[in-house]
């Protein structure tokens, strides 16, 4: 046991809610989620953090740590017009999906074939609108807003993961000191809120699938390569099956998806963390702990944030999201042969598209898929022609 098993993992705790918790809110308000709702919801997450990642961990032993889906409570943030019941319905059914990925193979085959590029392009249209919401709250609270976007472009030049952090502290004071801050309300334990799910085919269809992919493309899959490229065997239908329990049985208290952790997996899978490999699993444990402390407060997480300006709320969300979107749009980018099915994917995703109630992630992927298989037919078809022409 060294003193940088227990450091990694509460730093790996702090960057993971800190930097995304902001996020979280934000899809609680598009959901109409009453307080109750949503410090439930970040609680049980937190639950969930703790119990995944302690049992992952502890029975591999190796250095599996679990998270929320950023991207996945972004593109909850950008719906319009859904009740909470209704999304945990939605919730629920991205919950069965990853448990029937990890006892169905061929759906986990399906899932890989999915271009990189046009996944990435969907998820980069859904964070793309919630990054340039930060532009609109300019205007009227130049002082707070302006302040924070400069600490940022700074401070991430150094260490982009706890720029975000530092913002978000920079933030709370800068609030107070501009006096835009509610009176607190009383600080209180938490409690979990039981939610009796409504189903919505139109919601299942353009939430519920959109939130599996985003899970599975933009956490569970680069999660592992994170394990992989740290020399780790990665038990894949191990993780897959124990957080999509935890996803199902969280979903009714509110809380959206469970999934394998990337970027804060990272912090406790190097070096840094512990020189011996095989040592690096004690990271769980003590990221577990972390979480579960945060669980017992997350009721006056919720009404400390509740207190600070929407302006606070969508900058720090917003600063959180453009390091992922920077990266979706990397990806989207990469390979030639997929841009215009990507930029298509991107297009259709961003522009808020809602058909037959159906939302827009869900249109952009079946735009990018579309002019993928378009360009896989006519391709070799293309050549031929272009052969004759040559001869």
């Amino acid at each position: 046991m060294r003193s940088s098993i227990v450091i990694s993992a509460l730093v790996a705790v702090l960057v993971g809610f800190g930097g995304s918790v902001a996020v979280i809110l934000s899809a609680a308000q598009a959901v109409d989620a009453t307080p109750a709702h949503t410090s439930s919801w970040l609680a049980v997450l937190c639950v969930a953090m703790a119990c995944t990642t302690g049992f992952l961990s502890v029975r591999h032993r190796l250095p599996i740590v679990t998270a929320w889906s950023t991207p996945g409570a972004a593109l909850i943030a950008t719906t319009s017009g859904i009740t909470m019941d209704v999304a945990v319905g939605a919730f629920l059914l991205a919950a069965a999906l990853v448990l029937l990925t990890a006892t169905f193979r061929p759906l986990g085959a399906l899932i890989e074939k999915i271009p990189s590029a046009i996944a990435s392009a969907m998820l980069a249209g859904v964070l793309f609108g919630f990054v340039i919401a930060v532009f609109r709250h300019i205007p009227e609270t130049p002082w707070l807003v302006l302040p924070l976007l400069a600490t940022f472009v700074v401070l991430r030049l150094f260490s982009p993961a706890w720029a975000v952090i530092v913002v978000l502290l920079f933030g709370i004071v800068l609030s107070v000191a501009l006096d835009l801050t509610k009176p607190l309300a009383p600080l209180e334990w938490t409690t979990f809120t039981l939610i009796i799910p409504s189903w919505d085919i139109t919601v299942l269809v353009g939430l519920g699938i959109p939130l599996y992919l985003v899970t599975m493309a933009s956490q569970n899959l680069p999660g592992f390569a994170v394990l992989r490229g740290a020399g780790y065997p990665v038990p894949a239908r191990s993780i897959l099956t124990v957080t999509g329990l935890a996803s199902l049985i969280s979903a009714p208290f509110g809380a959206h998806t469970s999934n394998l952790a990337a970027i804060t997996a990272s912090i406790c899978t190097g070096p840094d963390a512990h020189p011996d490999a095989g040592k690096r699993w004690l990271c769980g444990p003590f990221y577990a702990a972390g979480y579960a402390a945060l669980a017992a407060c997350a009721a006056s997480v919720v009404a400390l944030f509740a207190s600070f300006p929407q302006a606070f709320i969508v900058t720090v969300a917003s600063i959180a999201l453009s390091g992922p979107l920077v990266g979706a749009l990397s990806a989207a980018m990469a390979d030639e042969r997929d841009r215009f099915a990507a930029v298509s994917a991107f297009a259709v995703t961003a522009s808020g598209l809602s058909a037959f109630g159906i939302g827009a992630a869900f249109w952009g992927l079946v735009a990018g898929l579309s002019i993928h298989a378009v360009n896989q037919v006519l391709t070799p078809v293309k050549g031929k022609l272009d052969e004759r022409q040559n001869t």
